[in-house]
């Protein structure tokens, strides 16, 4: 197995079991995963379904840390890239590794936006953007109240934070809700909730990097991947949207059918994206939750296919992973993994063609995004 096999410990609290056939579906935990630069204490949950499967969650970011699931001969191995403690988490070799990504993911051109006639200013901490929801106090870097969540679908966890007015610059005060699931079906669901008493932008995701050879592997490259998209948002020098749509037709982004990553990546590494890192449009109705990608690995036989209710997903392929050391030592190298972040178009806020990303008092900001795993 490779990484580290959070499901071999013997874990001190139970939160919530049932017996399935012979084997039982549980949340263990809270375990302790290490004290905070500022002394408070992380935690960890291990959620296990009946069929052995293994997915590890943290409080610190509501991050994904370790998820466990079997290749075509049912040998477990962890796909997600992460850190054995909450120490790696909060070092400069975090790339948002597996956690909640926000209040806004991806880019705010400058780091601006305009709101009922008020200009607001973010953190620039991408070049000259906002990236993921700024530096100090975005929702991937702050302790989230954590539980186990009664669920008829699996064990569950359900991770809350209230997010102050003027917190990273965000205007209202931001009260979010995610809940990882883990299904009998090798399913991970995870469902995000959002209200707040004055309007703001929200965009969330999970920023999780796949290797379906198993977290540690030198490449991804060997993958192939399909996204039921037929245009994507370009960008200028910056990863800005232009605001304008551009078909994949003819070009390294076209997915539509089952591609070898690797393949035609060439060109996109001499462009600012340096490979894969690109909004996708998605053909499926919004707010509606379909497949709109499929990730298989040849070797292993492991599949993972994505759904959402979410209008784009962003495919990147590692392109700036530097050879972090990881859980167990593994060293992440660069392309050796893959994320597939749901979520509203980049830059959304300074687009009005764009799908919004305007959360307002007394609506509720609902994603869905699943991943789910199988062999073949």
């Amino acid at each position: 197995m490779q990484g580290i096999s959070f499901g071999s410990i013997i874990w001190g609290v139970i939160v919530m079991s049932a017996t399935v056939g012979a084997t039982q579906a549980e949340v263990q935990g809270p375990r302790s995963f290490g004290k905070t630069a500022d002394g408070v204490d992380s935690e960890l949950y291990v959620l296990k379904n009946s069929r052995g499967a293994i997915a590890t969650v943290t409080n610190y970011g509501a991050t994904l840390v370790d998820l466990q699931v079997p290749d075509k001969n049912g040998k477990l191995a962890d796909v997600v890239l992460g850190f054995d403690s909450v120490t790696g988490y909060e070092s400069d070799a975090n790339q948002y590794f597996g956690c909640t990504t926000g209040r806004v993911a991806n880019r705010i051109a400058g780091g601006k936006f305009t709101l009922d006639g008020k200009t607001y200013q973010l953190a620039v901490n991408n070049g000259p953007n906002h990236l993921h929801g700024g530096i100090k106090r975005s929702l991937s870097k702050v302790l989230w109240k954590a539980a186990a969540a009664p669920s008829d679908a699996g064990p569950a966890v359900r991770f809350t934070y209230s997010s102050p007015d003027g917190e990273e610059g965000y205007p209202g005060q931001l009260d979010v809700t995610v809940t990882y699931t883990l299904t009998d079906k090798n399913e991970l669901r995870i469902e995000y909730a959002a209200t707040t008493d004055k309007p703001t932008p929200v965009n969330l995701t999970n920023h999780s990097y796949f290797n379906l050879s198993g977290a540690g592997s030198d490449t991804v490259l060997d993958h192939d991947l399909t996204i039921d998209s037929e245009t994507y948002t370009p960008t200028d020098e910056t990863q800005i949207p232009t605001g304008k749509f551009a078909s994949v037709a003819g070009t390294p982004l076209d997915l539509r059918k089952p591609t070898r990553l690797g393949d035609g990546i060439e060109p996109l590494i001499k462009t600012e994206a340096f490979g894969f890192d690109h909004n996708y449009v998605l053909k499926h109705t919004p707010g509606k939750v379909s497949q709109i990608a499929k990730l298989r690995d040849p070797k292993s036989g492991r599949v993972m296919i994505v759904f959402t209710d979410q209008p784009g997903v962003q495919l990147y392929t590692g392109n700036h992973l530097k050879g972090a050391k990881g859980k167990g030592g593994q060293t992440y190298k660069q392309r050796s993994a893959v994320c597939l972040e749901t979520q509203v178009f980049p830059d959304s806020v300074n687009h009005p063609n764009f799908p919004s990303s305007i959360l307002k008092p007394g609506d509720t900001y609902r994603h869905v995004c699943r991943y789910a795993f199988s062999a073949e």
